[in-house]
């Protein structure tokens, strides 16, 4: 937490009361994950007056009514007319008289639950990529529950934080977005982001791995992914283990070749821009809603990297399981479809 306002009347009383036990503020603060500041503030706030509760101070006079703030919400939402954009809303408001910025009309949308968004738009195929696609699943249209159990798929994705803390935390790849029906949306301006490498077969195999600074690279992929995790995945499968990961140029050095052959460990080559095609996304979009619907979500990298290492341990096998069963159907739905989008 960042300020103090999303702090509420019953963590200031527990606060309030831990210090005045003895404890120190730098242990309060690490145990509600709260900045130290906020705590010292509160804390010395609390010494002349005995009371936790927030007051509320004058200030400067809101610029607008309820009424107005009413008219802000309905006009970006466009209820009865056209949607309107804050600078369009500040054009009209100004134009009967009502001088307000566009930030704080940007302020009144917050207030009603309205954010900067950007929609997110399909993974385009050309020509070439349907008849990829299409080949592939043709190749693997007979594989069987059972082979499909023996593969790991994998991905890295990136999770960021929103930059106000209310908003929810937002997965950059979501299994569901890539048919047009089905389009979501994703805050514009996140303050944070970490990348993680993650992993599932049946039977509740996963493996998560943080990548917290820097970017990924072939040897990096190596040293923290292919050595530490997908060769125990190997040796506990046998011969029949197949590896399946994106295309990211990471992926595809002569260096991570060979060392995928310097362990027996055989690649399944997945078409290009095809994430319907990999169960993992529809993980990842899972855990992404577990994070974002914690009592107090991340509001900086260390505390994301702890909630998403806690999620994913907490995440139920059976729904991994239907996943990775569910290639099957795909493979079928894609086909179908003469390689185009499928509805997973």
């Amino acid at each position: 937490m960042s300020s103090r306002h999303h702090i509420d009347d019953f963590m200031r009383g527990r606060i309030i009361g831990k210090i005045a036990e003895g404890r120190k503020i730098t242990d309060v603060a690490k145990e509600f994950e709260i900045a130290h500041s906020v705590v010292s503030r509160l804390w010395k706030s609390f010494k002349p007056t005995g009371m936790s509760s927030r007051r509320h101070g004058g200030g400067r006079v809101r610029s607008t009514t309820p009424a107005e703030d009413r008219y802000i919400v309905l006009s970006a939402k466009g209820t009865g007319a056209p949607q309107l954009s804050r600078w369009q809303i500040s054009f009209f408001l100004a134009a009967s008289g009502k001088h307000i910025s566009r930030k704080t009309v940007a302020r009144r949308l917050r207030g009603g639950g309205l954010y900067a968004r950007r929609p997110v738009v399909c993974v385009p195929l050309t020509r070439q990529h349907r008849t990829a696609r299409l080949q592939w699943c043709r190749e693997h249209h007979n594989w069987t529950e059972q082979d499909w159990a023996c593969v790991l798929f994998s991905d890295e994705s990136r999770f960021s934080l929103s930059s106000d803390c209310k908003r929810q935390l937002i997965w950059r790849k979501s299994g569901t977005a890539y048919r047009p029906e089905n389009i979501q949306e994703k805050d514009r301006y996140p303050t944070c982001s970490i990348m993680v490498w993650a992993g599932i077969m049946i039977n509740g195999r996963t493996s998560l791995h943080v990548i917290a600074n820097g970017t990924m690279t072939a040897q990096r992929y190596i040293d923290e992914v292919l050595l530490p995790h997908v060769r125990l995945f190997r040796g506990a499968i046998g011969d029949k283990f197949v590896f399946m990961d994106d295309n990211a140029t990471c992926h595809r050095t002569l260096a991570v070749q060979d060392c995928l052959d310097s362990e027996g460990i055989q690649r399944l080559v997945s078409p290009a821009r095809s994430p319907d095609l990999n169960p993992i996304e529809n993980v990842g979009d899972a855990l992404g809603r577990q994070v974002a619907g914690r009592n107090y979500p991340p509001t900086n990298k260390n505390t994301l990297i702890r909630a998403l290492t806690e999620e994913w341990d907490k995440l139920p096998h059976q729904p991994l399981d239907n996943v990775v069963q569910s290639m099957v159907r795909r493979v079928e739905c894609c086909i179908t479809l003469h390689g185009g989008h499928i509805p997973y």
